[in-house]
């Protein structure tokens, strides 16, 4: 499965379904003058993602659910009414990070971005290193009356998806 998923990724920055910051992820690192003549759009899917690896665990939060959309939400949604119930918890507290330990300095540090965007579809494919492991993590969104919401987030590295989660 991660090899299907992994080359599905190659893929799609084979199609040239992204820009040059594909180079961060795969190739030569991005130079300053590279990072900076593809500023961050406000209410693109980058700009959705980003605050996921600025907060540790902000993806559980009930206040951010609006930022999701199904299969996703219902998800967030089943697991808040199991934490609710007292019968304990479903998700992992830092799935954005892949379960990772969390190194902020070491995250900030190697934590590079590709978007995908495809008529009211899109994937950020995020790419980062804790402790010398490489983990690359695939947001979905759809456009939903003009905002892109969160549809599923997916583990290359960890084989897991969002949307498989059974929180009943």
């Amino acid at each position: 499965m991660a090899r299907v998923l992994a080359l599905a990724t190659v893929c799609l920055l084979a199609a040239g379904l992204c820009s040059t910051a594909g180079q961060g992820l795969f190739g030569a690192p991005l130079s300053a003058e590279d990072a900076r003549a593809t500023p961050l759009r406000p209410g693109s899917p980058t700009a959705v993602v980003k605050p996921f690896y600025e907060h540790v665990g902000l993806e559980l939060d009930p206040a951010q659910r609006s930022h999701f959309v199904d299969p996703a939400k219902s998800v967030l949604d089943k697991s808040d009414a199991l934490r609710k119930s007292g019968q304990g918890e479903c998700l992992d507290p830092n799935m954005a990070l892949d379960n990772a330990a969390y190194d902020r300095a070491e995250i900030d540090n190697s934590l590079k971005t590709v978007e995908a965007v495809k008529g009211d579809e899109a994937k950020v494919v995020v790419a980062f290193i804790v402790a010398g492991n490489p983990h690359r993590l695939e947001w979905k969104f759809k456009k939903v009356d003009g905002d892109w919401k969160i549809s599923d987030l997916l583990s290359v590295t960890g084989e897991w998806a969002l949307s498989q989660y059974q929180c009943e």
